[in-house]
Protein backbone atom coordinates (compact mmCIF):
# COMPACT_ATOMS: atom_id res chain seq x y z
CA UNK A 1 0.00 0.00 0.00
CA UNK A 2 1.30 3.24 -1.13
CA UNK A 3 1.97 5.75 2.01
CA UNK A 4 0.33 8.67 -0.04
CA UNK A 5 -2.88 6.74 0.90
CA UNK A 6 -2.28 6.33 4.51
CA UNK A 7 -1.46 9.77 5.56
CA UNK A 8 -4.54 11.51 7.76
CA UNK A 9 -4.00 14.93 6.20
CA UNK A 10 -3.31 16.07 2.82
CA UNK A 11 0.23 16.39 1.42
CA UNK A 12 1.23 18.95 -1.32
CA UNK A 13 4.23 16.49 -2.32
CA UNK A 14 5.59 12.92 -1.72
CA UNK A 15 8.86 14.46 -1.62
CA UNK A 16 11.43 17.07 -0.79
CA UNK A 17 14.37 18.49 -1.54
CA UNK A 18 17.00 21.44 -0.96
CA UNK A 19 20.52 21.67 -1.10
CA UNK A 20 22.44 19.41 1.45
CA UNK A 21 25.85 21.66 1.22
CA UNK A 22 28.81 18.76 1.21
CA UNK A 23 32.36 19.04 1.38
CA UNK A 24 33.92 15.73 0.50
CA UNK A 25 36.83 14.41 2.72
CA UNK A 26 39.42 11.41 1.62
CA UNK A 27 42.11 10.55 4.15
CA UNK A 28 45.13 8.67 3.44
CA UNK A 29 46.08 8.18 6.89
CA UNK A 30 44.21 4.58 7.47
CA UNK A 31 46.59 3.74 11.09
CA UNK A 32 45.69 6.97 13.16
CA UNK A 33 43.06 5.12 14.96
CA UNK A 34 41.11 5.40 18.12
CA UNK A 35 40.37 1.99 20.08
CA UNK A 36 37.12 3.30 21.33
CA UNK A 37 36.02 4.25 17.98
CA UNK A 38 36.91 0.90 16.46
CA UNK A 39 35.86 -1.16 19.00
CA UNK A 40 32.11 0.55 18.26
CA UNK A 41 32.70 -0.50 15.02
CA UNK A 42 33.31 -4.12 15.50
CA UNK A 43 29.95 -3.91 17.91
CA UNK A 44 28.18 -2.53 15.02
CA UNK A 45 29.44 -5.06 12.34
CA UNK A 46 28.08 -7.95 15.17
CA UNK A 47 24.82 -6.53 16.23
CA UNK A 48 23.77 -6.33 12.36
CA UNK A 49 20.07 -7.38 11.99
CA UNK A 50 17.34 -8.70 9.89
CA UNK A 51 14.21 -6.56 10.65
CA UNK A 52 12.37 -9.03 8.48
CA UNK A 53 13.83 -12.11 10.80
CA UNK A 54 14.45 -10.96 14.02
CA UNK A 55 11.26 -9.60 14.53
CA UNK A 56 8.03 -11.55 14.63
CA UNK A 57 5.39 -9.71 12.35
CA UNK A 58 2.66 -12.27 13.49
CA UNK A 59 1.96 -10.62 16.18
CA UNK A 60 -1.12 -8.54 16.09
CA UNK A 61 -2.17 -4.48 17.76
CA UNK A 62 -5.29 -3.95 18.88
CA UNK A 63 -6.64 -1.18 16.00
CA UNK A 64 -8.71 1.11 19.10
CA UNK A 65 -5.12 1.06 20.88
CA UNK A 66 -2.24 0.17 18.07
CA UNK A 67 1.16 0.92 20.90
CA UNK A 68 -1.41 -0.57 23.80
CA UNK A 69 -0.23 2.65 25.67
CA UNK A 70 -2.23 3.87 28.86
CA UNK A 71 -5.15 6.48 28.64
CA UNK A 72 -3.20 8.13 31.03
CA UNK A 73 -0.60 9.29 29.02
CA UNK A 74 -3.02 11.26 26.74
CA UNK A 75 -3.01 15.08 27.65
CA UNK A 76 -7.09 15.49 27.98
CA UNK A 77 -7.82 12.66 29.72
CA UNK A 78 -9.98 12.98 32.75
CA UNK A 79 -10.90 16.55 31.37
CA UNK A 80 -14.32 17.71 30.31
CA UNK A 81 -13.31 16.95 26.62
CA UNK A 82 -12.25 13.32 27.68
CA UNK A 83 -15.36 12.42 29.25
CA UNK A 84 -17.84 13.80 26.87
CA UNK A 85 -16.16 11.45 24.12
CA UNK A 86 -17.34 7.85 23.27
CA UNK A 87 -15.20 4.65 22.83
CA UNK A 88 -15.08 4.94 19.39
CA UNK A 89 -13.89 8.63 19.51
CA UNK A 90 -11.26 7.92 22.16
CA UNK A 91 -10.54 5.26 19.95
CA UNK A 92 -9.62 7.39 17.12
CA UNK A 93 -8.11 9.56 18.70
CA UNK A 94 -5.52 6.88 20.03
CA UNK A 95 -4.91 5.91 16.45
CA UNK A 96 -4.36 9.05 15.55
CA UNK A 97 -1.73 10.31 18.03
CA UNK A 98 -0.08 6.95 18.10
CA UNK A 99 -0.24 7.10 14.23
CA UNK A 100 1.55 10.66 14.48
CA UNK A 101 4.14 9.71 16.61
CA UNK A 102 5.54 6.14 14.71
CA UNK A 103 4.94 8.68 11.38
CA UNK A 104 7.48 11.12 13.45
CA UNK A 105 10.01 7.99 14.24
CA UNK A 106 9.61 6.92 10.81
CA UNK A 107 10.71 10.22 8.71
CA UNK A 108 13.26 11.12 11.64
CA UNK A 109 14.75 8.08 10.65
CA UNK A 110 15.17 8.68 6.98
CA UNK A 111 16.35 11.52 8.13
CA UNK A 112 19.08 10.04 10.29
CA UNK A 113 19.69 7.57 7.06
CA UNK A 114 20.80 10.76 5.06
CA UNK A 115 22.93 11.96 8.01
CA UNK A 116 24.99 8.99 8.08
CA UNK A 117 25.66 8.71 4.19
CA UNK A 118 26.75 12.43 4.47
CA UNK A 119 29.00 11.60 7.41
CA UNK A 120 30.95 8.96 5.85
CA UNK A 121 31.50 11.33 2.92
CA UNK A 122 32.30 14.26 5.18
CA UNK A 123 34.29 13.15 8.18
CA UNK A 124 37.96 13.41 7.92
CA UNK A 125 39.47 9.93 9.81
CA UNK A 126 39.01 6.81 9.02
CA UNK A 127 37.87 5.15 12.29
CA UNK A 128 34.90 7.33 11.66
CA UNK A 129 34.20 6.72 7.84
CA UNK A 130 34.55 2.66 9.12
CA UNK A 131 31.58 3.13 11.95
CA UNK A 132 29.65 5.53 9.82
CA UNK A 133 29.38 3.19 6.95
CA UNK A 134 27.64 0.29 9.89
CA UNK A 135 25.38 3.65 10.39
CA UNK A 136 24.06 4.02 7.59
CA UNK A 137 23.13 -0.02 7.14
CA UNK A 138 21.36 0.54 10.74
CA UNK A 139 19.37 3.83 9.58
CA UNK A 140 17.87 2.04 6.63
CA UNK A 141 16.62 -1.05 8.87
CA UNK A 142 14.88 1.39 11.30
CA UNK A 143 13.11 2.82 8.27
CA UNK A 144 12.29 -1.12 7.41
CA UNK A 145 10.96 -1.58 10.33
CA UNK A 146 9.02 1.37 11.35
CA UNK A 147 7.37 1.64 8.18
CA UNK A 148 6.27 -1.92 8.05
CA UNK A 149 4.80 -1.44 11.73
CA UNK A 150 3.15 2.04 10.71
CA UNK A 151 1.92 -0.07 6.99
CA UNK A 152 1.26 -3.00 8.32
CA UNK A 153 -0.24 -2.40 11.40
CA UNK A 154 -1.46 0.89 12.44
CA UNK A 155 -2.57 2.19 8.89
CA UNK A 156 -2.39 5.21 9.83
CA UNK A 157 0.45 7.88 8.46
CA UNK A 158 0.79 11.92 9.19
CA UNK A 159 3.64 14.02 7.52
CA UNK A 160 6.43 15.22 8.71
CA UNK A 161 5.83 17.71 11.39
CA UNK A 162 7.10 21.45 10.78
CA UNK A 163 9.72 21.09 13.50
CA UNK A 164 11.56 18.15 12.81
CA UNK A 165 11.47 19.41 8.91
CA UNK A 166 13.29 22.82 10.14
CA UNK A 167 15.66 20.98 12.31
CA UNK A 168 16.88 18.01 9.91
CA UNK A 169 17.25 20.71 7.37
CA UNK A 170 19.23 22.65 9.70
CA UNK A 171 21.42 19.81 10.27
CA UNK A 172 21.90 18.56 6.65
CA UNK A 173 21.93 21.75 5.20
CA UNK A 174 25.70 22.56 7.03
CA UNK A 175 28.73 22.14 5.38
CA UNK A 176 30.65 21.52 8.75
CA UNK A 177 30.68 17.95 9.48
CA UNK A 178 30.45 17.99 13.17
CA UNK A 179 27.40 20.23 12.69
CA UNK A 180 25.51 17.14 10.82
CA UNK A 181 27.12 15.09 14.03
CA UNK A 182 25.78 17.47 16.65
CA UNK A 183 22.06 17.94 15.02
CA UNK A 184 21.63 14.09 14.57
CA UNK A 185 23.47 12.16 16.27
CA UNK A 186 23.33 14.50 19.76
CA UNK A 187 20.24 16.66 19.74
CA UNK A 188 17.92 14.06 17.59
CA UNK A 189 18.97 10.52 17.93
CA UNK A 190 19.27 11.81 21.87
CA UNK A 191 15.24 12.78 22.38
CA UNK A 192 14.27 9.89 19.59
CA UNK A 193 15.62 7.38 22.46
CA UNK A 194 14.07 9.29 25.09
CA UNK A 195 10.77 8.36 23.00
CA UNK A 196 11.56 5.49 21.88
CA UNK A 197 12.00 4.51 25.78
CA UNK A 198 8.68 5.41 26.75
CA UNK A 199 6.96 3.28 23.95
CA UNK A 200 9.28 0.30 24.98
CA UNK A 201 9.00 0.55 28.25
CA UNK A 202 5.20 1.56 28.51
CA UNK A 203 3.23 -0.55 25.45
CA UNK A 204 1.68 -3.54 26.25
CA UNK A 205 2.03 -4.52 22.97
CA UNK A 206 4.87 -7.29 22.33
CA UNK A 207 5.36 -6.54 18.84
CA UNK A 208 5.84 -2.76 19.95
CA UNK A 209 8.23 -3.37 22.61
CA UNK A 210 10.17 -5.54 20.30
CA UNK A 211 10.58 -2.62 17.61
CA UNK A 212 11.69 -0.45 19.98
CA UNK A 213 14.21 -2.15 21.89
CA UNK A 214 16.15 -3.37 18.89
CA UNK A 215 15.80 -0.04 17.04
CA UNK A 216 16.97 1.78 19.89
CA UNK A 217 20.38 -1.50 20.70
CA UNK A 218 21.52 0.33 17.53
CA UNK A 219 21.06 3.96 18.61
CA UNK A 220 22.73 3.86 21.98
CA UNK A 221 25.62 2.53 19.78
CA UNK A 222 25.17 5.75 17.35
CA UNK A 223 24.69 8.44 20.32
CA UNK A 224 28.34 6.98 21.49
CA UNK A 225 29.60 7.27 18.06
CA UNK A 226 28.70 11.08 18.49
CA UNK A 227 30.43 11.45 21.73
CA UNK A 228 33.41 9.62 21.19
CA UNK A 229 33.75 11.62 17.61
CA UNK A 230 33.02 15.47 19.28
CA UNK A 231 34.21 15.40 22.39
CA UNK A 232 37.95 14.88 20.37
CA UNK A 233 37.15 17.46 18.59
CA UNK A 234 35.49 20.44 19.75
CA UNK A 235 38.38 20.97 22.57
CA UNK A 236 40.07 21.93 19.36
CA UNK A 237 37.59 24.76 18.53
CA UNK A 238 38.36 28.36 19.53
CA UNK A 239 36.03 29.76 22.10
CA UNK A 240 33.60 31.46 19.25
CA UNK A 241 33.43 28.08 17.43
CA UNK A 242 32.34 26.45 20.10
CA UNK A 243 30.06 29.75 21.28
CA UNK A 244 28.48 29.19 17.92
CA UNK A 245 27.78 25.55 18.65
CA UNK A 246 26.53 26.15 21.94
CA UNK A 247 23.76 29.06 20.83
CA UNK A 248 22.88 26.22 18.14
CA UNK A 249 22.22 23.39 21.04
CA UNK A 250 20.08 26.08 22.76
CA UNK A 251 18.10 27.09 20.13
CA UNK A 252 17.36 23.34 18.65
CA UNK A 253 16.83 22.23 22.81
CA UNK A 254 13.76 24.80 23.09
CA UNK A 255 12.36 24.34 19.72
CA UNK A 256 12.58 20.52 19.89
CA UNK A 257 10.36 21.07 23.31
CA UNK A 258 8.18 24.21 22.22
CA UNK A 259 7.17 21.77 19.10
CA UNK A 260 6.40 18.89 21.02
CA UNK A 261 2.19 18.93 21.61
CA UNK A 262 1.36 16.85 17.90
CA UNK A 263 -0.84 20.37 17.11
CA UNK A 264 -1.49 19.14 13.75
CA UNK A 265 -3.14 16.01 15.32
CA UNK A 266 -5.53 17.36 17.74
CA UNK A 267 -6.48 20.19 14.94
CA UNK A 268 -6.82 17.38 12.09
CA UNK A 269 -9.26 15.64 14.92
CA UNK A 270 -11.48 18.78 15.18
CA UNK A 271 -10.31 20.44 18.59
CA UNK A 272 -9.06 24.10 18.51
CA UNK A 273 -5.41 25.56 18.65
CA UNK A 274 -6.26 27.00 21.86
CA UNK A 275 -7.91 23.77 23.63
CA UNK A 276 -5.00 22.24 22.87
CA UNK A 277 -2.62 24.77 24.18
CA UNK A 278 -4.61 25.05 26.87
CA UNK A 279 -4.61 21.26 27.70
CA UNK A 280 -1.02 20.63 27.10
CA UNK A 281 0.40 23.89 28.50
CA UNK A 282 -1.51 21.90 31.73
CA UNK A 283 -1.08 18.58 31.36
CA UNK A 284 1.17 16.89 34.27
CA UNK A 285 1.61 13.79 31.71
CA UNK A 286 2.64 16.88 29.53
CA UNK A 287 5.19 18.09 31.43
CA UNK A 288 6.62 15.27 32.70
CA UNK A 289 7.15 13.79 29.05
CA UNK A 290 9.08 17.16 27.98
CA UNK A 291 11.25 16.63 30.88
CA UNK A 292 12.19 12.98 29.46
CA UNK A 293 13.02 13.66 26.46
CA UNK A 294 16.26 15.20 27.73
CA UNK A 295 17.78 12.54 29.90
CA UNK A 296 19.52 11.44 26.85
CA UNK A 297 20.39 14.86 25.44
CA UNK A 298 21.37 16.76 28.73
CA UNK A 299 24.58 14.32 29.43
CA UNK A 300 25.59 14.12 26.51
CA UNK A 301 26.02 17.71 25.67
CA UNK A 302 28.01 18.08 28.83
CA UNK A 303 30.29 15.16 28.20
CA UNK A 304 31.62 16.62 24.36
CA UNK A 305 32.05 19.93 26.34
CA UNK A 306 29.54 22.10 25.17
CA UNK A 307 28.88 23.14 29.30
CA UNK A 308 29.26 26.99 29.03
CA UNK A 309 27.13 29.46 30.54
CA UNK A 310 24.38 29.62 28.06
CA UNK A 311 23.71 26.12 28.01
CA UNK A 312 23.39 25.71 31.65
CA UNK A 313 21.20 28.45 32.12
CA UNK A 314 18.48 26.92 29.46
CA UNK A 315 18.97 23.54 30.75
CA UNK A 316 17.99 25.21 34.36
CA UNK A 317 15.56 27.03 32.82
CA UNK A 318 13.68 23.92 30.93
CA UNK A 319 14.28 22.39 34.72
CA UNK A 320 16.57 19.54 32.93
CA UNK A 321 20.12 20.48 34.58
CA UNK A 322 19.56 17.77 36.67
CA UNK A 323 20.02 14.98 33.76
CA UNK A 324 23.54 16.25 33.72
CA UNK A 325 24.58 14.04 36.34
CA UNK A 326 23.03 10.96 34.80
CA UNK A 327 25.25 8.21 33.66
CA UNK A 328 25.02 8.16 29.88
CA UNK A 329 27.18 5.14 29.40
CA UNK A 330 24.96 3.06 31.81
CA UNK A 331 21.60 4.42 30.01
CA UNK A 332 23.29 3.15 27.26
CA UNK A 333 24.28 -0.33 28.35
CA UNK A 334 20.75 -0.83 29.39
CA UNK A 335 19.37 -0.21 26.35
CA UNK A 336 21.57 -2.93 25.14
CA UNK A 337 21.38 -5.66 27.64
CA UNK A 338 16.88 -5.07 27.13
CA UNK A 339 17.14 -5.93 23.85
CA UNK A 340 18.86 -8.85 24.45
CA UNK A 341 16.11 -9.26 27.17
CA UNK A 342 13.71 -9.58 24.55
CA UNK A 343 15.78 -11.69 22.29
CA UNK A 344 15.98 -14.07 25.30
CA UNK A 345 12.19 -14.52 25.66
CA UNK A 346 11.53 -14.76 21.91
CA UNK A 347 14.09 -17.51 22.03
CA UNK A 348 12.08 -18.95 24.80
CA UNK A 349 8.45 -18.67 23.00
CA UNK A 350 9.92 -20.11 20.29
CA UNK A 351 11.45 -23.46 21.65
CA UNK A 352 7.74 -23.34 24.00
CA UNK A 353 5.50 -23.35 20.65
CA UNK A 354 8.35 -25.90 18.69
CA UNK A 355 7.54 -28.17 21.73
CA UNK A 356 3.88 -27.86 21.51
CA UNK A 357 4.23 -28.43 17.37
CA UNK A 358 5.72 -31.83 17.87
CA UNK A 359 3.71 -32.98 20.98
CA UNK A 360 0.95 -32.63 18.37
Amino acid sequence: MATQHLYAMPVEQTGWEFDGATEISFTWEYDDERAALLALYDKGKKQQWDAAERIDWTQEVDWANPMALPDEQIPIYGTDAWNKMNENERAELRRHLQGATLSQFLHGEQGALIATSKIVATVPDADSKFYAATQVMDEARHVEAFSRLLHEKVQLAYPITPGLKSLLEQGLSDRRWDMTYLTMQILIEGLALAAFQRQRDHSGNDLVQAVNAYVMQDEARHVAFGRLALRDFYPELTEAERDEREEFVVEACYHMRDRFNQIEVWENLGFSREQIADAVGTSEVMAQFRQRLFTRIVPTVKDIGLWGERVRKAYQDMGVIQFSEIDAEALLDADNKVAEDFDAKQFVRDGVSGQIAAAE
